[in-house]
């Protein structure tokens, strides 16, 4: 495949990353925060129980410091999670138990994670290792492969059909495309704006990607030629993105605008704004597409979005949330929690009750 290029002339102030994002810590959380560390330190699952409003909480599972990124495997059978504060750790779950039964060596300052529709792969940004992306196989728990991409890489997403996945390189201004057949990066792409979230459509003819400044806006990325074919402006500090099973929808958080931009990609417009509350940062929508759930560290909660009406159905309480997935069968949510090292487990099925919508 021949690498195809777009280069900037100069590149503004790219946003900062979740991470950073995560400084307002609330004094109010400490207490659930410690709580739940105490429940969970030896990794094991804690006793289930009912957040506050009354969502039904399966477990809370104690992983490394700082988690932040978490994927689910295609079977739904293991939970990835990295620990961005230890060193150079992901943790894996076993989705049955809620048990912790493996820590992977990876890179320094693990963020972003993603994992390989076959079910063999999972891909690490490394945040500060510097620059790199460690390719673990998923049946030995090793790191096989350790492939060099741009400055500070936090996104990561792999294509439908598993021939490429597509990182985001803040400090850079680029997105690295890895050829997964031979691990080696065979495009970069110049992205103006610091981009940081990422998803490819179902399709996989298009990579969405979130860019944080001068403009505020979302990339669409041609994946056959590798180009930035338009962007798309949505609200201050956009973060997340996914897109709905069927392709025809993208939801992006804003971190600044304290709402989620609701993309109609047959016409690459903003059709709806959502309203979630201050410093929204990771989205995932469900397998059958009528949810999207929204973590919100500086609320330390979780915002449920029925995906036919573009309205909040609920929120849930979960201490400095960051990451989220879905189960493949939709019956679960696997949400971190920065601050206290920890890993809840939603039953989805008790999301539907309304609760009020934050301010």
């Amino acid at each position: 495949m021949t690498s195809q290029t777009t280069t900037h002339t100069s590149h503004p102030r790219p946003s900062r990353p979740r991470w950073w994002r995560r400084r307002g810590a609330h004094a109010a959380a400490l207490s659930l925060s410690l709580a739940l560390t105490a429940a969970a330190a030896s990794g094991l699952a804690a006793t289930p129980a009912w957040a506050a409003g009354g969502y039904h909480i399966i477990a809370t599972i104690g992983v490394g410091s700082s988690p932040e990124g978490v994927a689910v495997s295609p079977d739904g059978n293991r939970a990835y999670v990295t620990n961005f504060n230890s060193p150079g750790i992901l943790s894996v779950i076993n989705t049955a138990t809620n048990h912790v039964t493996a820590t992977i060596g990876v890179g320094s300052n693990p963020y972003g994670v993603a994992v390989s529709p076959d079910g063999n792969r999972a891909y690490v940004t490394n945040f500060n290792s510097p620059g790199s992306v460690s390719v673990i196989n998923t049946a030995t728990n090793h790191v096989i492969a350790t492939i060099t991409v741009g400055s500070y890489p936090s996104g990561v997403a792999v294509s439908p059909d598993g021939n490429r996945a597509y990182v985001t390189n803040p400090f850079s201004g680029s997105v690295s495309v890895i050829n997964t057949a031979t691990n080696h990066v065979t495009a970069t792409i110049g992205i103006s704006s610091g981009p940081s979230g990422v998803a490819v459509g179902p399709g996989g003819t298009r990579a969405y990607v979130t860019g944080g400044s001068s403009p505020e806006s979302v990339s669409v990325i041609n994946t056959a030629t590798n180009h930035v074919t338009t962007t798309i402006g949505v609200g201050n500090g956009p973060s997340g993105v996914a897109v709905s099973p069927d392709g025809t929808r993208a939801y992006v958080t804003n971190v600044l605008s304290g709402n989620v931009s609701v993309i109609n990609t047959a016409t690459n417009h903003v059709t709806t704004t959502i309203a979630v509350g201050r410093g929204p940062t990771e989205v995932a929508v469900s397998p059958d597409g009528t949810r999207a759930y929204v973590t919100v560290p500086r609320l330390h909660t979780v915002s449920v979005i029925d995906t036919a009406t573009d309205q909040v159905t609920a929120t849930i309480d979960i201490s400095d949330p960051e990451g989220v997935a879905v189960s493949p069968d939709g019956t679960r949510a696997y949400v971190t929690s920065g601050s206290s090292g920890t890993v809840s487990v939603i039953d989805t099925a008790t999301c539907h009750r309304h609760h009020p919508q934050p301010q």
